[in-house]
């Protein structure tokens, strides 16, 4: 399984990067605006930044709705850099702009999917990712991980080469969940990530070594 970390905070990819777990990073306009990134060219300039950090796919997403704005904007993103991934919502001018762009070699990521059929269809228009959006779902009383499932298995039955990139991960277990289920990617926040490797047991094994070790040389 993958480990992005979504946000725009380059200390966290960083410390992200440094624990030798990364493997991509996401993004969205809410997540640049949280880190004061504004302006067009000052948010290309953090992509390119963030892609000279991580050796990996880094999602940057458009915010045009029609096929050509998407189209133009995806271009223009995936020039930036080879680790660019064009991120486009699922929508149908989306899917038309995603069948293009894997036509040109452009990696794709298929934004806020929410249904099986949603997911379908990005994988017939030859999206590298789709992200289904587990947290949303939940907050909706609708359980996510079902989704996950029910689109792992259709992918399956068909040999999609699309990936999924289960989003909106809120917590550890979310993490061991999409796991469990085959999903191919998570991306969450660093300290989702960082709770994984947290056990009491862990703790307190630990510091009955290290206090064992110091009797024994005292």
């Amino acid at each position: 399984m993958k480990f992005f970390i979504d946000t725009a905070n380059l200390a966290e990819i960083k410390e992200a990067n440094d624990l030798g777990i990364l493997d991509g990073v996401t993004t969205n306009p809410s997540l640049m605006a949280k880190e004061g990134i504004t302006g067009a060219q000052n948010i290309l300039d953090h992509y390119v930044t963030i892609c000279n950090i991580v050796d990996g796919p880094v999602s940057a997403e458009v915010i045009s709705t029609d096929f050509e704005g998407i189209v133009r904007e995806g271009e223009a993103l995936a020039a930036l850099h080879k680790n660019i991934v064009v991120k486009v919502p699922m929508i149908l001018e989306g899917i038309k702009a995603i069948k293009h762009f894997s036509s040109k070699g452009i990696k794709t990521n298929c934004t806020l999917i929410f249904s099986a059929g949603q997911a379908l269809i990005a994988a017939k228009a030859g999206a590298t990712f789709i992200s289904p959006f587990l947290g949303r779902l939940d907050d909706i009383s609708s359980n996510g991980l079902d989704l996950i499932a029910q689109i792992r298995g259709i992918y399956d039955n068909y040999a999609f080469d699309t990936e999924i990139l289960a989003a909106s991960v809120r917590h550890p277990m979310h993490i061991i969940h999409c796991a469990e289920l085959g999903s191919d990617v998570a991306t969450c926040p660093l300290k989702a990530i960082k709770a994984l490797a947290n056990h009491p047991l862990t703790d307190s094994g630990l510091a009955k070594f290290l206090a064992d070790y110091e009797k024994g040389n005292s």
